[in-house]
Order: structure tokens, then sequence, then C-alpha cells
């Protein structure tokens, strides 16, 4: 099967791009596996379908590099950047994404202003800070992020019995100048640290909010910088989130599987 794809990057976090609207294509778990080797096939942390759908601009299935499904941020921004290249969209974008209806909008200068959904309850689990921000989140705060063990600190805690059977995601996040963010994340699903990850920077942000950060806030991680707005109340609850930052094509191609 002869397969047209493009490659995106939104600060760092990578994905294989495919336009389904006809609906032809079906994978399998193997298949996308097979996609996102970064030995064998063409890389990456994640693969997505963009499809039709039948009242918003488009229908977005996300997939992780081991074919579990969740919402992806960055994702979700490089796919409303692919959906304006293909005439799916011009400025604004409705979208159908893992967790439900998402807005969008595309700037002029490429930045991409994604509104996630509201945020409930947020767990306090010792000195860390546990939320679902589409995907579930650990937020642990740390002095030094450059110096930390996040492979090793991370996967540890991702298969940890506290967050059997799913796993969660593991952000390391150091404080600093000017209220901003340092960020470094343990992806389930792509089981290693990412250049970036949308749904944990905005957890991050979230949770700092509880230290005193106001919004919007300033992140950076290891791909580039981004920034996370909300509105808090004082039940703990966020709503009007949004994440904002760029996403870019690399290259197009196909590949046989």
């Amino acid at each position: 099967m002869k397969i047209h794809f493009y490659k995106y990057q939104a600060t760092g976090n990578d994905f294989v791009v495919i336009d389904n609207r006809e609906a032809g294509l079906s994978l399998t778990r193997q298949q996308i596996e097979a996609l996102c080797d970064r030995k064998f096939g063409v890389g990456a942390d994640g693969l997505m379908l963009i499809e039709k759908h039948p009242t918003l601009h488009f229908n977005l299935e996300y997939y992780n590099s081991d074919g579990s499904q969740s919402l992806c941020g960055n994702g979700s921004r490089a796919a409303v950047q692919f959906a304006a290249r293909l005439g799916m969209v011009n400025g604004k974008a409705s979208f159908n994404a893992y967790d439900g209806e998402h807005v969008a909008e595309l700037l002029p200068s490429g930045i991409i202003r994604l509104k996630m959904s509201p945020v409930g309850e947020t767990r306090k689990i010792g000195d860390d800070y546990f939320l679902n921000t589409g995907s579930p989140h650990l937020i642990r705060f740390v002095d030094d992020v450059d110096a930390y063990p996040v492979f090793e600190e991370g996967r540890r805690i991702r298969y940890s019995d506290a967050f059997k059977p799913g796993g969660a995601n593991v952000n390391f996040v150091e404080r600093l100048p000017n209220q901003a963010l340092k960020v470094r994340t343990y992806e389930r699903g792509v089981e290693n640290e990412t250049l970036s990850c949308g749904t944990g920077v905005t957890a991050a942000a979230l949770a700092a909010s509880f230290l005193g950060y106001p919004s919007p806030v300033s992140i950076q991680t290891r791909g580039g910088n981004l920034l996370v707005e909300f509105k808090s109340s004082h039940s703990g609850t966020f709503e009007e989130i949004f994440l904002i930052g760029p996403a870019k094509m690399v290259f197009e191609g196909s590949l046989e599987l």
C-alpha cells in the first residue's frame, strides 16, 4: 500500500500527517508503529489523519507512536496548519479531537492559538500536581531541570502503581525569572522524553498558578517557546485556556507500507 504523507513539527514535537478526507485509509496499530519508527519508517512522535466532519471544519484522529490515542496539543496546532494548507480553514478553525470539539485561530505570523478544554479538579500528590488537560499529567517542580534524570524518573512515575492502568505523562518544571517556566516531559505513548508536549506545558502553566503565576505563562521547551493563557476560579478550576505557538511543515513524501 502506497501512502502519501506530510511531516510537521510543532516546537520539536513531530508528526506524520495524512490527508484522509476520502476516508479510505484505516491503519492498524502495527502500521502506525511502523510509520513512526525512526529507523525503518518516517519517524515521528505521533501520526494524524485529517478527515471530513459533518458540521466542523475537520476531524482529527491522533495516534501516539505506539498506536494509542490521546489529545495532543502540539499535534492539534500542526493539524490546523495542515488543514489550512488543504484549504479546509481560513484564519479560524473548528475541529473534533480525542477529547471533543476545539477551536483555533491561525494568525498571520504562522502562530496557532488553540483553545483547550476546561480543566476541572487539580489533585495534589505530595509536592506534585496531577491534572488532566486532555491527557493526564503529573507536574513536578525541580530546581535544575536541565540536569534532571527526566527519562529515568519519568518512566518510573509513568509506570508506577499510583497511575495504573493507563499511566500518566510526567513533566519536570523549573521556575525561571519573570514568571516563566522551563519544561521537560516524559510522554506515555512515545515512552521517551519529547522535545515539547502541548498538553504538558498547559498543565505546567495551570499548576504554576497555584504558586502565584498569573496568565499568560511563557514556557521554554527543548523544541522552542510556547505561551499559555487561562482564567482560573477560586475553586481551582480553569477555563478559556489557550495554547499558543508555531507549527511548520518539514517535508512531504510517499512510502510503501
